[in-house]
């Protein structure tokens, strides 16, 4: 076992540049502690100590700090079990410190291509711990990402970046949801030719995220630069924008972009200049509705109530379950969306706004009651958009903006129950419904978690689809099915005996006591976090056993 220790020691960039960013620090969780990841080695892959992520504590000038660093050189920097209970843990051991008045200003260090394929749902469920600690510290401090290079900030984690209070890029850095190779896996090389690689740092480097108003600050790669740069954030020399909370500006200027014709990226930095002016181009109903689950279980439960949602693939209704005021909320196919990667139920850049506008409206609704409505996200997402428009034009930021509406309403007092009826794939599931106090899930053979389609993911772990349905026997936090989704200890509830594609009068009455059941559990344990994930009896027993160990060795360790 000296290979994983001595990469560990030797080869990691990350952590020499989280030490160098300090003035003085230790770090917590290090290799010599050897927690690996225990998912990796079924794989015949061997695993690293430090399981690629670094957490430095210590001061830079007259602050204390943490620096938390993606080792881009193990495993992609993918998220999984163990590397993402390090992330959430520290950011959740902030932000007590944090409540408790002793202040910590994290900084967050990308080079990641999102979610460990290896462990695929670990990863999702960490991303969705990783955004709410961060939407609940920002309201404490400055939350600061750095993109450096070398890979980039990809997949759900960048929407954990885009969550950040700051950006700070280099030239050498990119920022997109979809890496290249996955757009022209699932969308053909003439949407996207992933060896063109001029064209790619064109359309998500550096240059063009700060000169599109999506990243803060650009510097050259150099440790003083990062730390002048993170001074500057601190001080107030740099603005934090609140991008994520422009909803109205950003949705007005999606449903006006023209894009019969590819736009090029010169053309985008053009039309971002004026994008809180553009003057307001409502959409048309489509002309044919296309039949899909999250429709078919908006309409049931809310009984056929009209939808108030500007944006058609996106429906909304306000209703009531069991006496209780309730927001429904779902995505659904429209064949007449003008961002044609967006037209089979797909989150994209109209539908991440889009929910994150109706979700602000309840809470500024609501801001004055105390009984604050229920939310419940429908999911039925097949994933979210691949295209070339929604990289250059952010994609990454409309999941955001969902995600922090979401965690937002959650934080001040809105109880969330998701019911996932359908698909829940990848950052569409990040998106919309993983950011609930409770799920609850159909136990129907139609209702699948994971992170992106069956061929994009043999193309990125290099194996086949049929390896990795063979792994995924081993390995649940690999596999689609629900089953195996819920021996990770997430779903509050699996509901049996529905029909998922047509529900009838027992089947709706089913499902709105379970909905009920689930916000009375949320009365009944009150929390601003998704720590219930973590407490359920399948977590503590089998299902995230290392994400609570990880939890605990941070506590113990912390000076």
């Amino acid at each position: 076992m000296l290979k994983p220790l001595m990469t560990s020691l030797v080869e990691s960039y990350a952590r020499e540049r989280a030490f160098l960013i300090l003035d003085s620090g230790y770090e917590i969780l290090g290799p010599f502690d050897r927690f690996e990841s225990p998912h990796l080695t079924a794989q015949n892959i061997v695993p690293q100590y430090d399981d690629g992520m670094i957490i430095v504590k210590g001061k830079l000038g007259d602050k204390q700090a943490v620096v938390i660093a993606i080792e881009g050189s193990f495993q992609g920097g993918g998220i999984g079990e163990v590397s993402g209970a390090k992330l959430a843990g520290t950011l959740e051991k902030i932000l007590s410190e944090c409540k408790n008045g002793q202040l910590i200003y994290p900084i967050i260090i990308y080079d990641t291509g999102g979610v460990r394929l290896q462990e695929a749902n670990y990863g999702l469920l960490s991303i969705a711990e990783i955004s709410s600690a961060i939407v609940e510290l920002r309201e404490h401090v400055p939350v600061i990402g750095i993109i450096p290079g070398k890979i980039g900030s990809f997949g759900g984690m960048s929407l954990t970046a885009g969550l950040c209070s700051a950006l700070i890029m280099t030239r050498e850095g990119r920022l997109g949801m979809n890496g290249p190779e996955v757009v022209e896996q699932e969308a053909g090389v003439r949407e996207l030719d992933a060896k063109n690689k001029q064209l790619i740092w064109q359309m998500i480097g550096g240059e063009i995220r700060k000169e599109t108003g999506l990243a803060d600050v650009i510097v050259e790669d150099d440790v003083p630069n990062f730390q002048q740069a993170i001074k500057d954030i601190w001080n107030g020399k740099v603005e934090c924008k609140n991008r994520i909370k422009k909803y109205n500006e950003f949705l007005t200027f999606y449903k006006a972009i023209e894009i019969e014709e590819k736009i090029l990226p010169k053309q985008a930095i053009s039309f971002f200049k004026t994008y809180d002016k553009v003057a307001d181009k409502p959409l048309s109903q489509p002309k044919i509705t296309v039949a899909s689950r999250g429709r078919s279980w908006f309409n049931a439960l809310t009984n056929t109530a009209p939808s108030i949602s500007e944006i058609p693939s996106v429906l909304v209704a306000d209703g009531e379950v069991q006496g209780k005021r309730a927001r429904f909320i779902t995505v659904v196919p429209n064949p007449d969306n003008p961002y044609y990667r967006a037209r089979n139920g797909e989150v994209g850049l109209l539908e991440g706004w889009a929910i994150a506008k109706y979700i602000y409206e309840a809470i500024e609704e609501d801001h004055e009651e105390q009984d604050k409505r229920l939310i419940i996200p429908i999911v039925d997402v097949p994933s979210q958009a691949f295209g070339y428009h929604e990289e250059l034009l952010g994609i990454y930021l409309a999941c955001s903006a969902a995600v922090n509406a979401y965690a937002s309403a959650r934080i001040v007092g809105h109880p969330i129950v998701a019911v996932l009826v359908g698909n829940a794939i990848s950052g569409a599931f990040l998106a919309h419904g993983m950011q609930a106090n409770r799920l609850l899930a159909l136990n129907d053979e139609g209702v699948n978690v994971h992170v992106m389609s069956k061929k994009s993911a043999a193309l990125i772990t290099q194996r086949t689809v049929e390896e990795l349905d063979e792994l995924s026997k081993d390995v649940p936090s690999m596999a689609y099915d629900i089953q195996s989704f819920y021996k990770l200890g997430a779903i509050h509830q699996l509901i049996d005996g529905t029909n998922a594609t047509q529900p009838n009068k027992e089947d709706i009455e089913l499902v709105l006591t379970e909905i009920q059941n689930a916000h009375e559990d949320i009365i009944a344990k009150p929390s601003t976090s998704l720590a219930n994930r973590l407490h359920s009896e399948i977590a503590t027993s089998s299902g995230r056993q290392a994400s609570i160990k990880v939890r605990e060795m941070i506590d113990s360790q912390w000076k």
